[in-house]
């Protein structure tokens, strides 16, 4: 097992019928930061993470977890914490409760409940039943669920959703501060605008293949942009820029409009030349262009995402049970009403990653 967590996808192809919903798909992430997962929709993005948690089998290729496949962990729920889009509660249990039984499922001392519940912000909601919960708080349950047993990798599909601004600026240090321990954090997210504040690395895909993947900073370099510079000498940073072969032309008495090109290079241009610089912008330098060059603008013309096969065995995170057989659609929206409350062992919906069916 590898010294340091990660996870690595290598090859990866899975089909559903004629339909591939993964390609030959090959990333890597590691510790340290927060990876964005990006991809239009039917881009493989879900039936990835499923595939990194044990949920589906990959037609071919791998998905491991710190050098192992999820099904050969030898304690899951300390190696790996998953948030999905689905979540599965009892609304007559409360907070508390919720979780300690999930952590005796899996193993987890229940002196940790209210650990996780101050860490996302729930302390004080701890005896409230869940029915009561906004969507906002059921996901920073969701979360803590996942914290319980301290992984050292957290995988989170869509982990904003219901969060309001508050949240999702709490949401984002947290991530940040938690990758900065030494851990890995994998996030699929579709706010552009919010990944481009959270994640340093990114992973992107367009219609089941890798698009790329890298430093985002580094990638942003590819985005054609242009530059607005006033300066004190704008001639002369036209002829600068030009002998740089960068086409810019003057609007006005002291602004040069660079092409093609982005601030820093710009930047660097005029301090190789001695001009003085009062004002720079870019336009188009940003993580939602990265996107869009990257991947189809028309997300309609890819292939659909064909709901998982069932699962039998593996283990099932927040999707409800309702009585019938899972068959890889979440169940969500309706509250169970007049039934009692269990006892013993809890439904499969309410396991986190690492716990499995009985």
């Amino acid at each position: 097992m590898p010294s340091t967590p990660s996870i690595e996808v290598t090859s990866l192809t899975k089909r559903f019928g004629p339909v591939v919903a993964v390609d030959d798909l090959t990333f890597t992430v590691g510790p340290g930061h927060v990876t964005g997962f990006l991809g239009p929709n039917g881009a493989g993005k879900t039936t990835t993470l499923r595939a990194i948690l044990g949920l589906v089998k990959p037609t071919s290729g791998r998905a491991l977890v710190n050098g192992v496949d999820y099904r050969n962990l030898s304690a899951p729920a300390q190696a790996v914490g998953a948030v999905l889009e689905s979540s599965g509660f009892h609304p007559g249990r409360t907070a508390h409760d919720h979780l300690c039984i999930v952590a005796t499922e899996a193993g987890i001392q229940r002196k940790r409940v209210p650990e996780v519940l101050d860490l996302v912000g729930l302390g004080n909601d701890a005896g409230r039943r869940v029915g009561g919960f906004s969507m906002g708080m059921r996901q920073r349950l969701e979360l803590a669920r996942a914290m319980l047993g301290e992984p050292e990798v957290l995988v989170l599909d869509e982990p904003a959703n219901g969060l309001d601004p508050q949240g999702i600026a709490w949401l984002r240090g947290f991530l940040r501060r938690y990758a900065s321990e030494g851990r890995v954090v994998l996030v699929s997210s579709h706010l552009l605008a919010e990944a481009a504040q959270t994640v340093e690395d990114v992973v992107i895909l367009s219609r089941g293949r890798l698009a790329a993947q890298g430093r985002l900073e580094e990638l942003l370099r590819r985005v054609s942009t242009s530059v607005r510079v006033r300066a004190q000498e704008p001639p002369k940073l036209v002829e600068a820029l030009s002998a740089a072969g960068i086409a810019s032309h003057l609007e006005g008495p002291d602004m040069v409009v660079a092409e093609s090109t982005t601030a820093l290079a710009v930047g660097q241009v005029a301090a190789d030349n001695r001009i003085v610089v009062f004002e720079m912008s870019s336009s188009g330098e940003s993580l939602e262009e990265l996107f869009f060059s990257l991947t189809d603008r028309d997300a309609s013309e890819a292939p659909p995402q064909p709901p998982g096969p069932p699962v039998t065995g593996q283990p099932v995170t927040g999707q409800p049970v309702t009585g019938q057989p899972v068959t890889g659609q979440p169940v969500t929206g309706q509250p169970v009403t007049g039934q009692p409350e269990p006892t013993g062992v809890p439904p499969s919906g309410n396991l986190p990653p690492g716990s499995f069916s009985r």
